[in-house]
């Protein structure tokens, strides 16, 4: 085994040196994974503008999905995996990772469009501790959780829907890294078959994962292998209300767009999910109309809020059923690939990274 040194390194002939491509949550938690589990572990960043994680708004509700199939049940396996993580970051001493579960409203004016969600929502959280209570209420009493809320619209509660704050539980992750002797590298990792370098240096390495997100096609462009993922830009709005929020729920409403409460009067809205933008990481006014105008619909409460923080996250979107992990046709067999969860990222990511971690090392 090569004992060549980089800073971070602790050379120890046994243990397996695993280099990730990407700081965002897939190469977060992957990283964490493996370095729990004895490997030495180089995370290379490029802090590019529009990594997904940093932008996401954190939503934890996987149980009220149209998605079926395999993907379904990775969601919400990926919302059961999260007491565990929280387990084990805290007791490295991680701090607050904005994780709250303050449970989570799927809205409608319709009867029947609840009566429907209602039926999956219970089908899928049956047994679950982590998913908690549901039942049905009316728009009063919807209001009652979150105040903002538009007359008429009665809801799903699921007690247990949670968010999370993106930013947060990826520092906390590469913290933990640093922490158990890994290293984080910032700077543009190349990949040549199975060597990475990083500013012309060479990263010694027995296996490496590349999680760049929707840089993931371009960074394995060199290698002429096919990933099927495309960028997704998708843009979100913080506003500030005058109220204490720190125990709103999340809120689903019809659509694709969300609002979700953190601490402090803030509230994210969103997202856009504008496809064939590329890798165009801008804020445009046309994507933030209509965040605000679907935001203030669903919420007419809000619309003497304060606009704060603008966000803007490139999903990966799988372009199949499912993320891509593990090994690509056409790539060396010590090279892994974690990306394509689109908008579900913060939820199954970190569950996904850490049974990537346990496959690459064998278990």
């Amino acid at each position: 085994m090569c004992q060549r040194r980089w800073p971070g390194w602790h050379v120890v002939p046994t243990e397996p040196r695993i280099v990730v491509l990407g700081g965002g949550i897939a190469g977060a938690a992957t990283a964490f994974g493996l370095i729990r589990r004895g490997a030495m572990v180089t995370v290379v960043d490029a802090g590019l503008p529009g990594q997904a994680t940093a932008a996401g708004a954190g939503i934890v509700q996987p149980w009220s999905t149209e998605r079926e199939g395999e993907f379904a049940r990775w969601y919400a396996e990926g919302a059961e995996f999260y007491p565990e993580l929280l387990s084990r970051l805290t007791g490295l001493g991680a701090g607050d990772i904005g994780y709250r579960r303050n449970g989570s409203l799927i809205v409608d004016a319709d009867a029947e469009v609840l009566a429907a969600v209602a039926e999956r929502v219970a089908r899928r959280s049956a047994g679950s501790v982590v998913a908690g209570q549901l039942r049905m209420l009316t728009p009063a009493e919807a209001r009652q959780h979150f105040p903002p809320l538009a007359d008429g619209l009665a809801a799903v509660w699921i007690s247990g829907g949670a968010r999370v704050d993106g930013r947060l539980l990826r520092d906390a992750l590469l913290a933990a890294v640093r922490q158990l002797g890994g290293s984080v590298v910032t700077g543009r990792g190349e990949l040549d078959g199975a060597q990475v370098s990083v500013d012309q240096h060479v990263l010694p390495a027995d296996a490496v994962v590349v999680a760049a997100g929707a840089w993931t096609p371009q960074l394995l462009a060199r290698q002429q292998v096919s990933v099927p993922v495309q960028p997704q830009r998708g843009q979100i709005v913080h506003v500030h209300v005058d109220a204490d929020t720190s125990g709103w729920p999340s809120v689903v409403p019809p659509g694709d767009h969300y609002l979700v409460a953190f601490d402090h009067g803030r509230v994210a809205v969103g997202a856009t999910r504008e496809s064939g933008t590329g890798l165009d990481a801008r804020i445009t006014a046309g994507g933030i109309r209509s965040v605000l105008d679907k935001a203030i619909a669903v919420a007419p409460g809000l619309a003497e809020a304060t606009v704060g923080e603008i966000r803007v996250g490139l999903r990966p979107l799988p372009t199949t059923d499912l993320p891509v992990l593990g090994s690509l046709p056409g790539l060396p067999p010590n090279v892994f690939v974690c990306t394509g969860f689109g908008a579900a990222g913060l939820t199954m990511g970190p569950l996904l990274g850490d049974r990537l971690a346990r496959q690459i090392l064998g278990n």
